[in-house]
């Protein structure tokens, strides 16, 4: 059954004032971190048929076609397809605008289904996780704030947080333990949770610092000392179809 309302939460991640939050240096090492990771995450399905769900931040995509992937990005509509037609290739993806929470694909239509910056905002996680499952053949992977960071105290730091960053897509988002993300996948017969952890710090503070070095020296000490794989976020996590 479908939901009462489209989901839509991809139209901020997809326009260049939220690209911004990525921009310069320190912007370029959390990109640079998320794609490793990633990457490193769907290395067992080289050259695999992906679906980009929300991704027309366009964080993912030129990296999944640089590694030889094919890929397909959805957003809830035609403007979240501006960022990918400015900077990749004609032709070296498919965009399609689609109701995010009751995409048209049969099911199983993808190797591996990717969204990020989406679960945190969409208004139906469930419903949300379901159909990112439903057309996965091989596995699902998504990124969320873990509450097990900084980020279990976000609510009541969210004004002190806007105040240090001062990009104004800076939004309200939900946290979540990772047994809460694991449960969503696997109602869904999902299971064989994988993680990395990205940043220890919050990274509104490397924002705030505005510093490369800094950024890259203070991530570089907590994931030495262990920090990071115990308490950073956000997190990419791997499910994968057990049945």
């Amino acid at each position: 059954m479908s939901p009462v309302r489209r989901e839509d939460c991809d139209l901020v991640t997809a326009s260049e004032e939220y690209a911004q939050r990525f921009a310069g240096e320190v912007g370029a090492y959390f990109l640079e971190v998320q794609t490793e990771r990633t990457l490193e995450l769907i290395a067992n399905w080289p050259g695999a048929k992906i679906l980009d769900v929300g991704g027309g931040h366009a964080q993912l995509a030129g990296p999944l076609i640089q590694a030889g992937y094919e890929v397909t990005v959805a957003g809830s509509s035609q403007a979240c397809a501006q960022r990918l037609e400015r900077l990749l290739t004609p032709g070296s993806y498919e965009f399609q605008a689609v109701d995010l929470m009751n995409m048209p694909w049969p099911e199983k239509s993808f190797d591996l289904v990717l969204s990020f910056r989406m679960l945190t905002h969409v208004a139906d996680p469930t419903g949300y996780a379901a159909q990112l499952c439903r057309l996965a053949r091989g596995a699902v992977v998504v990124d969320y704030p873990a509450k097990q960071s900084f980020n279990l105290v976000a609510d009541s730091l969210f004004k002190a947080k806007q105040s240090l960053d001062d990009n104004q897509h800076t939004r309200p988002f939900v946290s979540f333990w990772d047994k809460e993300v694991d449960a969503l996948f696997a109602e869904q017969g999902f299971g064989n949770p994988t993680r990395r952890r990205q940043h220890f710090w919050p990274m509104a503070l490397h924002r705030a610092v505005k510093s490369g070095g800094f950024t890259k020296a203070a991530e570089g000490l907590a994931r030495g000392l262990g920090l990071t794989a115990l308490l950073g976020s956000p997190v990419i996590l791997r499910m994968e179809r057990l049945a």
